[in-house]
């Protein structure tokens, strides 16, 4: 890269960098660093919610599926985006504003121990932080990966520049810091992708060779699904995505917690699903595009990094890999913050009578400020050292995409669906039940059977859960005057759209099950 690239990713590192530093300011307790104390702007949710949603894989993974097999990427990877998300704004979305408005919760996993039990929480708690242990590690992986295209720089000082960077502004800045360095990072990637568009679009001939485009490219291209990508495919991600997107990747209930009202989660959700329906299909034109323009790719990985390079001048290089950071580190900060407020509100206080009364106290105590830090520090110290070490776990980046859409119905469906009075009868057996069994059957088909069939891995436990989640509780329904109480706090109508209260006032339904 010139020296005008490096410049530009450098400028990037400083700029998110300073924005945590300004977002310090404005931590002042628990609530604050997890939940931005329900004061975020709508808008700024929603974008927040969309970038936290995918990393740099899209410029890997999926820009090799958009070079190998055309549009279909879109279809099944992004418009599975904008369907759960835009039916999370009106079935989940003010419920998870809601409860933290009722129960001062600043982590989306306290409400569970009332819900169902406390044995339940943990469970759903231990496998989540554990996977996304793996998951970000991934993310750390794929971005290492760009960074040695452009630069040359190895895995190992790609993956601890990212990932330091992130640890810093996310550490001291809180929500508030993910929040607005993803706008941020909105952005930058927005003039990088649109200085791609250009190009590629010059290339092509102008705004009218988007017209012949489609007769140029490869047979099949032009088709929604094609390949390995079936409808059954398409059906059994858009459930999981519909699961995903609206809680089950505890970040993104985050962003819904942090507004001030029900209906600013509901506009934040539907902005996210728009920027769904808009912006992926802005970042994947080009490869799209490039076997027109690029017919000889031999690793199809690296088409969008190649384009960059070939087709942009000095200084937008820098700026389109800032933009390909901005996924990873807004997803991967993002997680960090979700996975420091479960440790420090679900796992630590079952097991330390110490922190159990510290996290009864008001929200304002300094010691659960601090700890949280440390978490958020220990959490991302850890999913770097994994990343590094990632061929020891057979490739991290090559299980993480299937694995964490496998495993996300058995984790997210007793946390979702236990919010909707339909399945109020559904108590703690359903939920252990449905995560144990669903947990069993990704086992049984991925390592047991050795099924390669990406719609058997992800359809057996998400199926097997939703089966066991609902059928136990027809069959073992579990009257539970708490869950009764809890579901009908966040359905619409009741009296959780007032204003949230003080921290300290409401007792969060927390770990210790009091």
């Amino acid at each position: 890269m010139a020296w005008l690239d490096w410049s530009a990713l450098g400028g990037y590192f400083v700029v998110m960098l300073l924005i945590g530093l300004w977002s310090h300011r404005r931590i002042s307790d628990v609530s604050d660093y997890f939940t931005g104390g329900g004061r975020m702007p709508w808008w700024l949710s929603g974008v927040s919610h969309h970038m936290s949603g995918y990393s740099a894989a899209v410029f890997v993974a999926y820009a090799a599926v958009a070079y190998s097999y055309g549009i279909t990427v879109y279809v099944w990877a992004f418009l599975p985006l904008a369907l759960g998300t835009g039916l999370g704004a009106w079935l989940f979305a003010p419920r998870w504003n809601r409860l933290r408005q009722r129960y001062a919760v600043a982590s989306p996993l306290e409400y569970l121990a009332k819900r169902y039990n406390v044995p339940t929480q943990q469970a759903l708690a231990w496998s989540g932080a554990l996977l996304k242990v793996f998951d970000v590690a991934a993310k750390w992986a794929s971005v290492a990966v760009l960074l040695q295209v452009f630069t040359g720089l190895s895995m190992n000082v790609g993956i601890l520049l990212t990932g330091v960077v992130t640890l810093l502004y996310c550490t001291v800045g809180g929500l508030w810091a993910d929040a607005l360095t993803d706008f941020g990072q909105f952005i930058i990637q927005g003039v990088a992708a649109l200085a791609m568009i250009w190009v590629v679009l010059d290339r092509l001939g102008g705004v009218s060779g988007l017209g012949t485009l489609w007769h140029r490219l490869p047979e099949g291209h032009g088709h929604p699904l094609v390949g390995p990508y079936t409808a059954g495919f398409l059906s059994a991600y858009v459930v999981v995505k519909i699961f995903e997107y609206n809680g089950g990747m505890w970040n993104l209930a985050q962003r819904y917690m942090a507004t001030d009202s029900p209906a600013a989660a509901r506009r934040s959700a539907g902005l996210s699903a728009l920027l769904y329906v808009i912006w992926p299909a802005v970042l994947l034109l080009p490869p799209v595009a490039a076997p027109v323009l690029m017919p000889h790719v031999a690793q199809p990985q690296q088409v969008y990094a190649l384009m960059a390079k070939d087709y942009l001048p000095a200084g937008l290089v820098g700026l389109t890999l800032a933009g390909m950071f901005s996924h990873t580190m807004a997803m991967a900060s993002s997680d960090a913050n979700a996975i420091s407020a479960v440790v420090t509100r679900d796992i630590i206080p079952v097991l330390t009578r110490r922190f159990r009364s510290l996290t009864s106290r008001p929200m304002t105590t300094q010691a659960g400020l601090l700890t949280a830090r440390v978490c958020t520090v220990v959490f991302i110290t850890v999913s770097m050292l994994v990343a590094i070490e990632a061929d020891h776990f057979g490739g991290v980046l090559g299980i993480i995409v299937g694995l964490v859409a496998a495993v996300m119905g058995p984790i997210s469906i007793p946390m979702l669906l236990g919010l909707l009075p339909a399945f109020r009868r559904c108590g703690a057996v359903a939920a252990l039940a449905s995560w144990a069994l669903g947990l069993l059957g990704y086992v049984l088909v991925r390592f047991v059977i050795g099924s390669t069939d990406q719609t058997a891995v992800i359809a057996t436990p998400l199926i097997t859960s939703l089966v066991v989640y609902i059928g136990a509780g027809l069959l073992r329904p579990e009257p539970n005057p708490a869950a009764d109480a809890i579901v009908a706090a966040v359905s619409p109508g009741s009296d959780g759209d007032s204003p949230a209260p003080a921290a300290g006032q409401v007792t969060a339904p927390s770990g210790t099950g009091d």
